[in-house]
């Protein structure tokens, strides 16, 4: 009996196809992935991913949802047809992340200083010193290297022309990079075959460049610091991610119970063999629970004293504290001329075009084409709040409206993007589903970026939200080496 083909019936629907390209931009590198996978052929296909999807389970790699009061975890479902990007795009993505990192680290250290983009009107003053994540205990606080965003998630999209578009910028604690990692040693030990003879560039590095770049910044003096990462706990959404990058690095996994700031003002750590001192944390806590004596006062999370300890320049944190000004999707909209102020430079990758709603003309504009838009809370994260205009009802409209009106600061709009799609099994059948890509940047003294990054796939047909919050899933990325094969 002759094989069933993966790949005969499936209809990339008009949108450009990370594995086919479009009519104008056809992609001849993917050939030998397309040959592989018509050897394996459907059933065998199916056969392997129902076992993919059991060895997630029996590994633990989860996530929670906190809206489902009845599900505590649940794996990120994972498709087993890669996406890939080709070494040019790879190279194109790249540069484009440096490039915006280093604007971002720039803009930081500005804002926490002498505040000289505010003044000159590049972004109004408003967006950041009313924001709620600015932090003005920051101000002319000296960090190690300038860094103040030591792990980066920048997500990215590509259009119908095949073009790559910044969506947003993550720069408190991106996650996501366990799944990477994870999702790449799930196909080498089910999928071994359908790498054969393909150049891939390598993923499972990424906790030696996390761990070196931490030790970059360091306290001055410091030579052989002490990284550890601080985690909220065991009913962390991200908890599975944490435990994995304690390992990969090789550094302890703490709680704020097993931290303290002694009267040296060093934070240390509780062992069996004593104190031991803690020089950088790679804190996956948010600002407001960090430390109970300058935040929130009732927070059970975060280490009494720690910011006293960081502003006088005895530990290291990552990210800094802050840096959640980034992330506010209006800020976002400043990106381009931020990259000009103060790199000199086009911006290699482009924003999605953006309309402040809190602007009096933006406002207008996007109350009357409501139904054309996607609209977003400015303050949300993990597709909540995301309203997609051409898909919504006329009464889903008219409450979206109300909420604009009262409160226009807290949103923006956005057209409609026509979001690249890669084939997907769903239901035994291989379909069209639309994906984005979160590229994680790591930064010390300089920025390593990890290739290829987290692709994130919306499984339900015709959905453009990929957030796994919104039962999106996920794909292993394939950066392919130059020149092709291995």
């Amino acid at each position: 009996m002759s094989k069933r083909s993966v790949l005969k019936d499936y209809d990339q629907g008009g949108f450009y196809c990370e594995m086919l390209g479009s009519a104008e931009r056809p992609l001849p590198d993917t050939l030998p992935l397309r040959k592989h996978l018509e050897e394996i052929g459907l059933a065998s296909l199916k056969r392997r991913a129902a076992a993919a999807e059991d060895e997630l389970y029996n590994l633990g790699i989860t996530f929670t949802v906190y809206t489902e009061a009845e599900a505590i975890d649940r794996i990120l479902p994972f498709d087993v047809i890669p996406r890939v990007l080709t070494s040019g795009d790879w190279a194109t993505i790249e540069r484009g992340v440096k490039q915006r990192v280093a604007a971002l680290n720039l803009f930081l250290k500005d804002v926490y200083g002498k505040q000289q983009a505010l003044k000159d009107g590049i972004v109004p003053k408003h967006l950041v010193l009313k924001n709620e994540n600015y932090k003005k205990v920051m101000c002319g606080l000296k960090l190690p290297e300038d860094t103040y965003i030591h792990i980066c998630g920048i997500d990215v999209v590509r259009d119908d022309s095949g073009e790559f578009q910044v969506l947003e910028d993550n720069a408190r604690c991106p996650s996501g990079v366990s799944y990477v990692v994870e999702n790449r040693h799930l196909m080498l030990r089910t999928f071994p075959d359908l790498m054969d003879n393909i150049g891939i560039k390598p993923v499972s590095d990424y906790g030696v460049h996390l761990l070196n770049a931490l030790a970059e910044v360091a306290p001055a003096g410091v030579m052989d610091p002490q990284v550890a990462l601080l985690s909220p706990g065991f009913f962390n959404s991200a908890y599975f991610e944490h435990v994995f990058l304690a390992r990969e690095m090789g550094v302890p996994l703490v709680e704020g119970q097993d931290l303290y700031v002694d009267d040296d003002d060093c934070v240390y750590m509780s062992t069996v063999g004593g104190p031991k001192r803690v020089d950088v944390i790679y804190r996956r806590i948010n600002d407001d629970f960090l430390d109970p004596e300058v935040f929130n006062k009732k927070s059970m999370l975060g280490v009494p004293g720690l910011m006293r300890s960081y502003l006088k320049g005895k530990v290291s944190l990552a990210n800094a504290v802050g840096t959640g000004v980034c992330d506010d999707k209006a800020v976002y909209a400043y990106m381009p001329r931020l990259i000009k102020y103060y790199l000199d430079e086009d911006a290699i990758l482009s924003n999605v075009p953006t309309n402040i709603c809190g602007e009096k003309d933006a406002l207008k504009y996007t109350l009357s084409n409501l139904d054309k838009l996607v609209t977003k809370p400015v303050g949300e994260a993990g597709g909540y709040g995301v309203v997609v205009g051409p898909r919504s009802t006329k009464a889903e409209l008219e409450e979206l409206k109300k909420r604009v009106k009262a409160d226009p600061a807290g949103y923006i709009s956005q057209p409609m993007i026509r979001l690249s799609v890669s084939p997907t099994l769903i239901e035994g059948k291989v379909e069209p589903r639309h994906v984005d890509l979160r590229p994680f940047a790591v930064t010390g003294k300089d920025t390593w970026v990890l290739p290829g990054g987290l692709s994130r796939v919306a499984l339900k047909r015709g959905s453009l939200v990929v957030n796994s919050s919104q039962g999106g899933g996920s794909k292993d990325t394939w950066v392919l080496e130059e020149g092709g094969e291995s």
